[in-house]
C-alpha cells in the first residue's frame, strides 16, 4: 500500500478518536503491524501499550487516554465507568489521575499502567452508552463511584456534583441507588442521594434531634411559627436561649430558595436571635464538627445544662 494512502487511512480512523486507534481498528482498513512499525520507526506515529497507536508523538489527551483505556484492558468487555465515566459525560471541576473502567467478572481483561480495572458480577440493562468513547451511564457510573471513592467525602461530592451539574436527574439517581448495591458504603450512599434528591427520608432536623440526645445536647422545638412583616415563617429548630438552627437540603440551592432562606433568617437575627446553619450532607459527613459548634453557641446564649465545648 502506498505511503500516502496509509498515512490516510490511519488518520481517517484515528479522527473520530481524537488522535488515536487500535491496532484492530487500523487493520480492519488495511494498515497493518509491519506499517505501524515503520511509522514509528520513522518518528511520527507512537504506540501507547499493546493495542493503542496514536497517529502523532504528543502527549495523549484526556479522551485518548480513555480509549487507551478501554482498548488496554479489553476492547469487546471494558467500558469506561465511575468519575471516569462522568468526566466524559461532561463533568467539571473533579481531576483522577486513574482511569476507570468496568468489566464483568467472566470477561478476559488485562492489566494497563494508569487504569483501575472494576469487575463486576453483572451489568443493568441498557446501562452502557455506545456513542464515542464505550461509558455507563452517568446516574450509575456516579453510584459505583460513590462505592469505589476514596473517602466518604468523596463519595458524597460525586453524587451531588452529578446531579448539580445536570449529568442526570435526581430521579435517575434514586433508581440507580436502588440497582448498583456497592460492597462500601452501603447506608452512606443511599443516604446522601436521598439528601441530594430532598426524599422524604432525608436528612433533616428530626435526624438533628438524634444528634443532639447522642452529644448531651438538649432537643430543639422543631418548626416553631414566626410571625414577621411578610407574613408566617417556620424555623426549622430552635432552643429557649434563642439560638436557631435552619437545616439546607438539596432544595435549598435551587432557583430563588436561596433569597426566599436568606430574607428569612435575616428577619430571624434582626428580630435578636441567632442562627446557625447546617447542610444535610455536612451533619451526615461532618457531625462531630457541627454538634461541637452548636454546643458552642448553646453555650454562649446560655442553655441550661450545656458546658462549653472541651479543648
Amino acid at each position: 500500500m502506498d505511503e500516502r494512502v496509509v498515512l490516510d487511512k490511519a488518520q481517517g480512523v484515528a479522527a473520530d478518536r481524537g488522535g488515536v486507534a487500535s491496532r484492530a481498528l487500523l487493520a480492519d482498513v488495511g494498515v497493518h503491524r509491519h506499517h505501524i512499525r515503520q511509522e514509528v520507526l520513522r518518528g511520527r506515529w507512537a504506540l501507547h501499550g499493546r493495542h493503542t497507536v496514536a497517529v502523532h508523538t504528543r502527549v495523549l489527551t484526556q479522551e485518548e487516554l480513555f480509549w487507551r483505556a478501554v482498548w488496554e484492558v479489553s476492547a469487546s468487555a471494558a467500558v469506561l465507568d465511575g468519575v471516569s465515566a462522568l468526566i466524559a459525560a461532561g463533568l467539571r471541576g473533579f481531576d483522577e489521575e486513574a482511569v476507570h473502567v468496568s468489566v464483568v467478572h467472566n470477561r478476559r481483561s488485562a492489566k494497563a499502567p494508569g487504569v483501575r480495572v472494576h469487575h463486576l458480577p453483572r451489568r443493568c440493562s441498557d446501562e452502557v452508552i455506545g456513542a464515542g468513547v464505550p461509558r455507563v451511564r452517568p446516574a450509575l457510573a456516579a453510584v459505583r463511584a460513590a462505592h469505589w471513592a476514596v473517602s466518604d467525602r468523596q463519595a458524597a461530592l460525586i453524587l451531588a456534583m452529578t446531579v448539580q451539574q445536570r449529568l442526570c436527574s435526581s430521579a435517575q439517581l434514586l433508581a440507580a441507588v436502588e440497582v448498583i448495591r456497592g460492597r462500601r458504603r452501603r447506608a452512606l450512599v443511599k443516604g446522601v442521594v436521598l439528601d441530594v434528591a430532598g426524599g422524604a427520608q432525608s436528612l433533616g432536623e428530626l435526624d438533628l434531634a438524634g444528634m443532639c440526645r447522642r452529644h448531651g445536647l438538649p432537643e430543639p422545638d422543631r418548626q416553631v411559627i414566626r410571625e414577621d412583616p411578610t407574613g408566617r415563617r417556620y424555623l426549622d429548630c430552635r432552643w429557649r436561649c434563642g439560638l436557631v438552627a435552619e437545616i439546607d437540603g438539596a432544595g435549598h440551592r435551587w432557583g430563588l430558595a436561596v433569597t426566599d432562606d436568606n430574607l428569612r433568617l435575616n428577619e430571624v437575627v434582626v428580630g435578636g436571635e441567632q442562627v446557625l446553619r447546617f447542610d444535610t450532607l455536612g451533619l451526615r459527613l461532618r457531625e462531630g464538627q457541627f454538634m461541637t459548634q452548636l454546643r458552642a453557641g448553646l453555650h454562649a446564649l446560655g442553655e441550661p445544662g450545656v458546658e462549653a465545648p472541651s479543648g
